[in-house]
């Protein structure tokens, strides 16, 4: 009976969205949303996969001040647009737990929300390969976390790849190291397996991904690491650190500015960056001559208030920092440091909880669900424009053309209010 009632569940809320629709699911869309917001013509699959990247550097488990290796396991979630029933409507469970491993104040809880996808769909085949999207969470964090994303976009002809970064999620985090360490290098090694998986005839991905077209999506510490992967090369004092912080490891200095095996890692497949609140600035992970190495238009989103990554010393100053990409910079006015996850589970709201289980995914300024709605609409330009040559979304970034709060291109009447959206060009400046 146990196995048996969640089932049943399940299938009561499938029928219910079949015949009424009517299930409000995190991301779907406000009133009051900007037009991008909207989901694409696409239903989508959700697949789990499991991979190993192999000989990695142990950094938690160093042998008399000596670095040692381990295969590092790595969850993925893949979201993908899939030959589903025109009469089917997809729904999917996702199950995640808030708290956070290495705190005995803020146990372990499990919850499930909702999502618009179906369990091992079968792909939509088709003459398009769709381009790769992989999407870095924070820390800790998990791969659910930004679903309010992830959907969207693939519901717009995209391949989206949220990875579970080991060391670094609810269920396992540990020691701040592992995550600096590995940010970067989980994402670049995820790259090049899609790229494997896609050229496998018994894969379901076969010939089905362009990962020439990739964009890459992080927030917090997921942004931080995909700005470096991106050519923004770590500085020297961050590298010290490293060194203090593991008794001596030298293994961050492959990620460093200046070190030529790094820049030469720089890979051309990746189009575009979406850096959400991306942590590091303000503890001087870059200094300016590292930033000049970001050349990949990028796509920033911040808080003005942001007291985790910091703002005006923080991703602002890496925006202007960032000299030769081709980037913006949204900003949430009065926002803090959630401007990317999912809204706060029901199980948040608890009694007694710990605040930060609720801190965890809400704005004490911001309805979440609006920050959600207001993201899918820009990312969809700014990845649209870079990753497929949409024209007609230029004037969904045109800030040029922003006079009034009232003007900005695809949102309804009177709905702009606190935000602000920068552009600045690549310079072309070389080191």
């Amino acid at each position: 009976m146990k196995f048996f009632l969640p089932l049943l569940f399940l299938f009561i809320l499938s029928a219910r969205a079949q015949e009424k629709s009517d299930l409000f699911i995190f991301g779907d869309l406000l009133p009051d949303a900007p037009k991008l917001s909207e989901r694409g013509p696409y239903k989508i699959g959700v697949r789990t996969l499991e991979v190993i990247h192999k000989n990695q550097v142990d950094i938690l488990n160093r042998v008399d001040n000596e670095d040692v290796f381990y295969d590092r396991p790595l969850t993925l979630e893949v979201w993908y647009p899939s030959a589903i029933d025109k009469n089917e409507t997809p729904i999917e469970v996702y199950h995640e737990v808030m708290g956070s491993k290495n705190d005995p104040k803020r146990p372990l809880i499990p919850f499930t929300f909702l999502g618009r996808a179906l369990r091992d769909a079968t792909p939509l085949k088709s003459s398009e390969r769709f381009p790769l999207i992989i999407v870095s969470h924070g820390y800790p964090g998990s791969r659910y976390l930004l679903t309010n994303i992830t959907e969207n976009i693939a519901s717009k002809g995209y391949v989206v790849v949220a990875i579970d970064h080991t060391d670094s999620t609810f269920k396992d985090v540990t020691a701040f190291s592992s995550t600096l360490l590995n940010r970067s290098m989980d994402v670049l090694y995820v790259l090049n397996e899609i790229s494997k998986m896609n050229r496998l005839k018994n894969h379901f991905l076969y010939s089905y991904v362009d990962t020439d077209r990739t964009g890459l999506i992080g927030y917090s510490l997921g942004g931080c690491g995909v700005l470096n992967i991106g050519g923004a090369g770590y500085s020297p004092t961050s590298v010290d650190f490293f060194k203090r912080m593991t008794k001596g490891s030298r293994v961050l200095e492959k990620q460093m500015i200046g070190n030529s095996s790094y820049e030469a890692s720089i890979d051309s497949r990746i189009k575009a960056i979406v850096a959400i609140a991306p942590w590091g600035m303000e503890n001087n992970l870059w200094n300016m001559e590292g930033l000049k190495g970001l050349k990949i238009p990028t796509l920033f989103i911040a808080g003005n208030k942001d007291d985790i990554s910091g703002y005006k010393k923080g991703t602002k100053a890496i925006y202007e920092g960032a000299i030769n990409s081709d980037r913006y910079l949204l900003t949430y006015e009065n926002a803090r440091h959630n401007v990317a996850p999912n809204p706060a589970p029901v199980e948040a709201l608890k009694k007694g909880l710990d605040i930060n289980e609720y801190l965890r995914y809400a704005d004490s300024v911001w309805d979440q669900r609006r920050i959600n709605n207001i993201n899918q609409h820009f990312i969809t330009a700014f990845l649209g424009i870079k990753l497929k040559n949409k024209a007609e979304y230029l004037p969904y970034l045109g800030v040029a053309k922003i006079k009034t709060q009232s003007q900005w291109e695809g949102f309804k009447s009177r709905t702009s209010v606190g935000l602000q959206l920068d552009y600045s060009p690549s310079q072309n400046v070389e080191k």
